[in-house]
């Protein structure tokens, strides 16, 4: 929300912080709140592949909030709809999918940002503007200077335009989709990791954020050795991974 953020998500990744946080499909409180306290830096709330509604999602901001840690949302490909009400809720940032263009870019920051840079619908009668006891100005100021934007690129129409993409004014970062990415990926395209470097080596020259999506410890430390700004886990993964180590021979 705009008046307990103290310093938002962005503004940390942008001064060199390095950030982890976990990607939680599962509607479970609990499980946002245990997240917090084992000391991680965000909720990335996934409403693509999750069952997340708007309910939920709602709640799991709010008990993400109480622990002082930001949420951002992964919404459905082309989910516009869906931005605004995440970041009326109080979300600090939005991962979109599916980005194949420079269209499809400048079309989602407009979804998610405030006039002039783009065109959300303004409303401080939402949670997220203490429901009109926000100031309008600082309101709106808030939300141009720190909302987290994070494009997808998951396909090779979105490797070939990345560098459009990414400069997209208004596009803070990328994040690359491994599995759509291979899945469809011809045997006629780059393979998907020279497929990343070349996106990750973009990046960079533009200045924008990185964030990677991984399995484990050893790939979360590869990945900011790589220069990652902000990594997560996969929770779905991480929690088979321990359930299976639980099946124990039994005589």
């Amino acid at each position: 929300m705009t008046r307990c953020a103290s310093t938002s998500l962005r503004a940390r990744a942008e001064s060199g912080d390095r950030l982890i946080g976990v990607l939680l499909r599962m509607p479970g409180e609990e499980l946002v709140e245990m997240v917090a306290i084992a000391g991680y830096d965000f909720v990335l709330v996934d409403c693509e592949h999750g069952p997340a509604d708007l309910i939920a999602l709602r709640q799991h901001i709010a008990v993400a909030q109480f622990h002082s840690v930001p949420v951002i949302v992964r919404i459905g490909e082309g989910d516009h709809g869906m931005v605004l009400r995440a970041l009326d809720q109080g979300a600090q940032g939005i991962v979109a999918p599916h980005l194949d263009s420079a269209s499809d870019a400048a079309a989602l920051v407009a979804a998610t940002h405030y006039p002039p840079l783009g065109q959300r619908g303004f409303a401080t009668y939402s949670r997220v503007g203490r429901f009109g006891e926000i100031d309008p100005s600082d309101h709106r100021e808030w939300f141009l200077a720190n909302t987290l934007l994070i494009g997808m690129i998951e396909s090779p129409r979105g490797v070939a335009a990345a560098a459009d993409i990414i400069r997209t004014p208004g596009i803070d970062g990328i994040m690359i989709g491994p599995a759509d990415l291979a899945a469809s990926s011809s045997a006629h395209e780059l393979p998907v990791q020279v497929a990343a470097a070349q996106v990750n080596a973009q990046l960079v020259e533009a200045g924008r954020l990185r964030m990677d999506i991984v399995n484990t410890e050893a790939a979360a430390s590869a990945a900011f050795a790589d220069g990652a700004h902000l990594v997560v886990y996969n929770l779905t993964h991480v929690l088979m991974e321990h359930l299976r180590r639980g099946i124990i021979p039994r005589p």
